[in-house]
């Protein structure tokens, strides 16, 4: 329990991933203040009422879902790839660690529709626009976002062949977090762009040169997908079924993950039937 409650307090994730680079606001989302003492939001069903909050917060947002909460009273609520509760009332409004003390867990963490949203958000792009890292009969297959200068990611990668060894098939999607333009972004395209997109992803995590290339290619739609999940450092790893499992994360720490997300949803799958 201690070391549940140290992990969500703390945000051990951002110990073990590379911090994607401060994104200047645009203009009409940095004049969308919230008015003091607003006033609950309006609306017949909380379902309308969630929505209006979060537009009375920023008129700009978009909201992908909403639906019932766990928490009694609440909605859930992704905004940007990120899980809100917003009560009933439309009055307030929670971000971040929501511990079941008697389940010993995070109800956030464990959100079943958020896990589906970043499923169906990861789906969406082809195998062939991913740089992939696959054993013979994977059991697990991974989605990470990358970057080719963040040390953890290239941490993660020098151990890819021990992550196959475990039966662990690695998929890459870029994810320059120094921004689109950077220098990062231009050096990422030229890497989907080679002819072997696999060496050249590990020579450029190896610190090699980067040589030019240009081409029509998925990096712009991966780092605006991950923007939507709601990546915001590399490497950011998520299992088939959409769950992030965290940063990075030494290979057996992983195929340990894996196996105990395999063994909870057996009784999901069970219940289905």
């Amino acid at each position: 329990m201690t070391r549940l409650i140290t992990a969500a307090l703390l945000g051990a994730l951002s110990l073990t991933a590379c911090a994607q680079a401060p994104q200047a606001p645009a203009a009409d989302e940095a004049a969308a203040k919230p008015a003091p003492a607003a006033a609950p939001a309006k609306g017949g069903t909380p379902e309308e009422r969630a929505r209006n909050a979060i537009a009375q917060l920023n008129p700009q947002a978009k909201v992908d879902y909403v639906g019932a909460a766990p928490l009694p009273g609440f909605r859930e609520v992704i905004v940007g790839g990120q899980l809100l509760y917003v009560s009933d009332d439309g009055r307030y409004l929670m971000q971040g660690a929501v511990l079941d003390l008697q389940e010993q867990q995070d109800l956030m963490q464990g959100s079943t529709a958020l896990a589906r949203y970043r499923r169906d958000l990861l789906a969406s792009v082809p195998a062939s626009e991913r740089i992939v890292f696959a054993p013979p009969n994977a059991k697990y297959t991974i989605s990470v976002f990358t970057d080719i200068e963040c040390g953890y990611c290239r941490k993660l990668h020098s151990e890819i062949a021990d992550l196959n060894r475990l039966g662990i098939a690695v998929e890459y999607l870029a994810f320059p977090r120094m921004g689109l333009g950077s220098q990062d972004h231009k050096d990422m395209i030229s890497v989907w762009c080679a002819p072997d997109r696999r060496r050249a992803l590990t020579d450029a995590k190896a610190g090699k040169p980067v040589p030019s290339r240009d081409c029509k290619n998925p990096v712009t739609m991966e780092y605006d997908l991950g923007q939507r999940i709601g990546v915001s450092g590399t490497p950011a790893i998520y299992s088939a079924e959409g769950v992030q499992l965290g940063g990075y994360l030494p290979p057996q720490a992983l195929r340990e993950r894996l196996d105990e997300l395999a063994v909870k949803a057996k009784p999901a799958a069970a219940g289905m039937k």
